[in-house]
C-alpha cells in the first residue's frame, strides 16, 4: 500500500539516520569542550561552542523533515488500506457478514486502523531511531574505554531474552483488548440503532450494565497488559540505570589512577545515559509494536476472506440486459451457519418474462431465501438456477443484480437528501430522471411539501420520514434502474391502510413489463399475480392462480386466506 510513497521512507530513513548522527556527536563535543579545561586548551571553547550550535540547527532541520516525511507517507498509506479493506469488506459475501457484528467490522475498520496509523507515524521511527542510538552508542563507547563498556554489555543478553518473552504476552493481552473494544463498539451501536425498542422496554438499564460489562472486561484485559508492559519497563530500566551506576563508579575508579581523562569520562556518561534511555524507550516502543501488530492481525483478517466476483467500476455503462426468464430446477439450499437445517427442499418454479410470482406461505419457510438465491446472495447446494435459461452462475454477479431490484419491508435510506437516495438506483441519473422516476412511484406529492424538495435530509435510516414515504423513495430508486427482475419482500405489510394503497399503487405501476417476484402475507395485496406457489417447511406445497389455488379442498393457500378473512 505504500506505492508512490515509497521515496518518502527512504528519504525518511535518510533523515532518520541524519537526526541520529547529531545527536550522537553532542556527547564527544561536550566531553572535548570539558577537556579543553582539563589540558588547559581554552583556544578552541568559542569554536567547540559554535560547532555545538550548528549541530543542533542541523539535528532541528533533520527532525522537522523526519516527522513530516513519515506522516505523509503514513497518512497516504493507510488511506490506501482503509480504500482497499472497505473495498474488501463490502465486496464479501452474505455468508461472511451474517457471521460477523457490524460492531467489531466497524472497531476494525477504526480503532485497529488507528491503532497502526499512530505506530506508523511516531513508534517505528522512533524505535529505529532509538536503535540507531543504541548501535552508535555502543560503538562510541568501545572507541572511547572497551573496558567500561564491556562492563555495561554484559546486561544486554538477559534483556533482549526478557524482550521477548514479554513481547509475547503483550502482544497476546493487546489483541484481547482490541477484541474486548469491538463487543463494546457492538453495544453501542445495536443500542443506538435500537434505541426506540430500549426505551419502549424500558431497557436503559438492562443496556447501561451490558455496556458496563463490557467495559470492564477491556479495563481487565487492559490493566493485565499494563502490568506486563510496566514490569518489563521496570525491569529494563533497573538492570540498565543499575549498570550505568556501576559503570560511572568504575570510571571515576580508573580516572583517579590517571587511566582516563575526565573529558572522557563525561562523554563515557552522557553516552551511557543515551544507550540506557534508548533502551528503555525500545521496551515501551517495541511494546507498542507488538500491540500494533495485533491490530494489523485483526485488520488483515477482513483482507484474508475471499470476496465475491464482482466487477467494481466507476459507472455501470453497456450493462448486459436479461429478458426476465427465471427457472429454479430442483434446488436445495442450506445455510453454512446452519448445516443440520435443509430450508429449502427440491424447489422447481418457473417465471416468464413479464410475469407476476406471488410467494406465499408461514414464516420460516423459506420465501426470503429463495429471493436470496435469486439475488445470488448464496449459491444452491443442489440443483440450478437459470436465468434466460442459463445457469445463473454463467453471468457475472455484477451483471446480473444490475438487472435486479428490490423494494424490502424496511427500507434502509442513506442519511443524505431524498436526491441522493433515489438515485442510488442509477448514481449518474439526472435530476430529470430523478424527478419522473418520483412521479411514477407516488412520491412527488410529499416530497413537493418539504421547503427543500429534492433536497431535503432524510435523517439517519431515513428517520425524518414515515413508513410510506421510505417505501415510495424505495420505489423510485427501483424505477430509476429499470430492472428486469423485481422483487417486493414484504412491500406494504407495515403499511397503513391509506400508505398501502398510495404504495401499492406505484408497485402496480413499476411491476408493468416486468418479472416480479413478491413475498407477502397479506394475501388480498396478490390476488392478481400470474402465478401464487405456496411454500412451506423449505417446499413448494401449491401453485397456480388465486382462484385455481381458492378451489382446492383443504388447500393452504385457501386455508390461510380464509383466516385472514376471518381476522379482518
Amino acid at each position: 500500500y505504500i506505492g508512490e510513497h515509497r521515496w518518502n521512507v527512504w528519504l525518511g530513513l535518510f533523515f532518520l539516520i541524519l537526526t541520529g548522527g547529531t545527536a550522537l556527536l553532542f556527547p564527544m563535543m561536550l566531553g572535548n569542550l570539558i577537556k579543553t579545561i582539563e589540558q588547559k586548551d581554552f583556544s578552541k571553547i568559542n569554536d567547540i561552542g559554535i560547532y555545538l550550535i550548528i549541530v543542533l540547527s542541523l539535528q532541528s532541520v533533520f527532525s522537522y523533515f523526519r516527522i513530516y516525511l513519515f506522516v505523509n507517507y503514513t497518512e497516504n498509506t493507510l488511506a490506501k488500506l482503509r480504500q482497499a479493506v472497505y473495498s474488501h469488506l463490502i465486496k464479501l459475501p452474505m455468508s461472511y457478514f451474517v457471521q460477523q457484528r457490524v460492531g467489531d467490522l466497524n472497531s476494525r475498520m477504526s480503532a485497529d486502523i488507528s491503532q497502526i496509523q499512530d505506530t506508523l507515524t511516531t513508534t517505528i521511527a522512533e524505535f529505529l531511531r532509538q536503535f540507531m542510538l543504541v548501535i552508535g552508542g555502543v560503538i562510541l563507547l568501545l572507541y572511547i574505554s572497551p573496558k567500561l563498556t564491556l562492563m555495561m554489555l554484559a546486561i544486554v543478553p538477559v534483556v533482549a531474552v526478557a524482550a521477548v518473552v514479554f513481547g509475547r504476552f503483550i502482544r497476546k493481552t493487546s489483541k484481547e483488548v482490541q477484541e474486548r473494544i469491538a463487543e463494546s463498539n457492538t453495544v453501542i451501536e445495536e443500542t443506538l440503532q435500537g434505541i426506540a425498542n430500549v426505551k419502549a422496554f424500558a431497557n436503559e438499564f438492562f443496556e447501561n450494565a451490558r455496556y458496563r460489562k463490557s467495559t470492564e472486561e477491556i479495563v481487565k484485559n487492559a490493566i493485565k497488559g499494563g502490568k506486563y508492559r510496566g514490569g518489563f519497563a521496570s525491569f529494563i530500566i533497573f538492570c540498565l540505570f543499575g549498570s550505568i551506576v556501576a559503570v560511572i563508579w568504575y570510571g571515576v575508579f580508573l580516572a583517579s589512577q590517571n587511566q582516563l581523562l575526565i573529558g572522557d569520562l563525561i562523554s563515557f556518561i552522557l553516552y551511557s545515559a543515551f544507550v540506557g534511555a534508548s533502551f528503555g524507550g525500545i521496551a515501551e516502543l517495541y511494546a507498542q509494536i507488538q500491540k500494533a501488530i495485533g491490530s494489523v492481525e485483526r485488520v488483515f483478517e477482513i483482507l484474508d476472506e475471499q470476496p465475491e466476483a464482482l466487477d467494481i467500476v466507476s459507472e455501470q455503462t453497456n450493462i448486459v440486459r436479461v429478458e426476465g426468464n427465471v427457472r429454479f430446477e430442483n434446488v436445495a439450499f442450506t445455510y453454512p451457519s446452519r448445516k443440520e437445517i435443509q430450508v429449502l427442499k427440491n424447489i422447481t418454479l418457473t417465471a416468464k418474462k413479464g410475469e407476476t410470482v406471488a410467494v406465499v406461505g408461514p414464516s420460516g419457510s423459506g420465501k426470503s431465501t429463495l429471493i436470496s438465491l435469486l439475488l445470488r446472495f448464496y449459491d444452491p447446494e443442489k440443483g440450478i438456477l437459470y436465468i434466460d435459461d442459463k445457469d445463473a452462475k454463467s453471468y457475472s454477479l455484477t451483471a446480473l443484480r444490475n438487472n435486479m431490484a428490490i423494494v424490502p419491508q424496511d427500507v434502509l435510506l442513506f442519511g443524505g437528501t431524498i436526491r441522493e437516495n433515489i438515485a442510488y438506483g442509477k448514481p449518474n441519473a439526472t435530476i430529470a430522471e430523478i424527478a419522473e422516476a418520483a412521479r411514477k412511484a407516488n412520491a412527488v406529492e410529499f416530497i413537493d411539501t418539504f421547503p427543500e424538495k429534492f433536497e431535503t435530509i432524510v435523517g439517519e435510516r431515513g428517520i425524518k420520514l414515515s413508513g410510506g414515504q421510505r417505501q415510495r423513495i424505495a420505489i423510485a430508486r427501483a424505477v430509476l434502474k429499470d430492472p428486469s427482475i423485481l422483487i417486493l419482500d414484504e412491500a406494504t405489510s407495515s403499511l397503513d391502510s391509506e400508505s398501502e394503497r398510495v404504495v401499492q399503487e406505484a408497485l402496480d405501476k413499476l411491476m408493468v413489463g416486468r418479472t416480479s417476484f413478491v413475498i407477502a402475507h397479506r394475501l388480498s395485496t396478490i390476488r392478481k399475480a400470474d402465478k401464487i406457489v405456496v411454500i412451506d417447511k423449505g417446499a413448494v406445497r401449491e401453485v397456480g392462480t388465486h382462484e385455481e389455488l381458492m378451489l382446492l379442498d383443504n388447500g393452504m393457500y385457501r386455508s390461510l386466506s380464509n383466516l385472514q378473512m376471518q381476522l379482518a
